[in-house]
């Protein structure tokens, strides 16, 4: 009996991988695309994501329309926000984004398919809890912050340089978090995986305290139904995500940071609570991440 739906999980194999639901679906349109050799069904947006091999050939497939067990909204809502989401893809396409090859409609569902990236989810709930993640050496959050800084400065000026490209489309980044982003520990190379929620700027919360979004790493603004959210937004989250990767998350302190104290400034000043004392953009904040590193 799952925990969070009350309700006895159906479970479905696809070759050779087996999952659980909550209620029957049909996958049979899968086998057209290839062999299912990994899936990610422990996801609350709706969606339900595999990992799909053709002749040595691997995609990322991300479906809406089933009913994962995490999940508690209606499936037609999650078919809905994903469709919308494709032109996402096309308009901010970047070098730092997974790249997007394919959508369509399938029975009562829709499907995504990307390119395949290698790397690990910065932030792998699905393995590890909350405590387990900082501290179990499996965890891709634990090895990323073993890395050394200069190896994790590259990855935040990846991300910093897609955003600074989301930013100048017209753009503001709703949901982006460590689980938005995959390592490649081998090549030491970073992606950003998930824009689905992204906006155009400016836009307005519309939900509230439950607006989309990590507590860790959303702003202030990101918890007041008709707040702004906007370029200085984005400076928040730029900055959040600073502290995730080189700091105590949440805790600010100079004492939990592991690089520069001038870094730690730029950072400091991007997570301010008053939205008017951060950096006004994208832009001026990577000017300043940047000279603070030289």
């Amino acid at each position: 009996m799952s925990k969070k739906t009350n309700i006895c999980p159906v479970s479905i194999t696809l070759d050779d991988v087996t999952f659980e639901l909550q209620e029957p679906h049909d996958f049979s349109w899968l086998q057209s695309i290839g062999k299912v050799f990994c899936v990610f069904d422990q996801q609350d947006s709706g969606n339900i994501c595999f990992g799909v091999e053709n002749n040595s050939e691997k995609r990322f497939v991300k479906y809406a329309g089933s009913k994962p067990l995490d999940f508690s909204g209606k499936p037609e809502d999650a078919v809905l926000r994903l469709s919308d989401a494709m032109p996402l893809y096309t308009t901010l396409a970047h070098s730092h984004l997974i790249k997007l090859i394919d959508h369509f409609h399938i029975q009562d569902g829709y499907a995504a398919i990307y390119e395949w990236v290698n790397g690990e989810c910065l932030h792998p709930h699905w393995l590890f809890a909350e405590k387990p993640k900082h501290t179990h050496p499996d965890s891709s959050f634990y090895k990323f912050r073993q890395l050394p800084v200069e190896k994790r400065l590259q990855s935040l000026n990846a991300v910093y340089s897609f955003h600074k490209h989301v930013e100048s489309k017209g753009y503001v980044a709703v949901d982006f978090y460590d689980g938005s982003i995959i390592y490649d520990f081998a090549k030491d190379r970073t992606k950003i995986c998930d824009i689905d929620f992204y906006r155009t700027s400016p836009t307005v919360n519309d939900m509230g305290e439950n607006f989309w979004g990590a507590k860790r790493t959303k702003s202030p603004e990101e918890f007041i139904l008709g707040a702004t959210i906007d370029s200085r937004t984005n400076v928040f989250t730029m900055g959040a995500i600073a502290f995730s990767l080189l700091g105590g998350e949440l805790d600010y302190s100079y004492s939990k940071w592991d690089a520069s104290r001038t870094l730690y400034e730029v950072a400091l000043r991007a997570v301010c609570h008053e939205r008017e004392q951060r950096y006004s953009n994208i832009h001026e904040f990577k000017a300043a991440w940047e000279a603070a590193q030289i």
